[in-house]
């Protein structure tokens, strides 16, 4: 319960995009935040958060370019990346916080990762 399958990433060029995609195995709509961060040599930073009621933050190196949000029905959070630069190159990985479901209750964990590399 609560698994992170992320997808979508590849290599494009400078000026690209691409689109991530993070399925959950279970109920979305019960994850107050949803994230997505970046490592870079062994480094990994947030670059999107997104809450339950919609509202979103955004690193300063992509806000303008990325749009994350989430589809409940689909228990999938995506993120949308445009204008991609070489600096946006890492390892992609999704991680959502704790939640509870009845009495039971998931520890926050991250997903496998996906590659994003763009060339100049």
């Amino acid at each position: 319960q609560g698994e992170l399958m992320e997808s979508g990433g590849g290599s494009v060029q400078a000026g690209g995009s691409l689109r991530l995609s993070c399925e959950v195995s279970g109920r979305l709509a019960k994850i107050k935040i949803m994230e997505w961060h970046r490592q870079v040599r062994g480094e990994r930073k947030l670059v999107a958060r997104i809450f339950s009621d919609g509202r979103t933050l955004y690193s300063d190196s992509v806000r303008g370019r990325f749009t994350i949000s989430r589809d409940n029905a689909q228990n999938t959070v995506f993120l949308q990346m445009m204008n991609l630069k070489s600096e946006d190159t890492g390892v992609y990985y999704c991680w959502r916080d704790t939640y509870c479901s009845g009495s039971v209750c998931h520890a926050g964990t991250w997903g496998q990762g996906t590659q994003v590399t763009v060339s100049a």
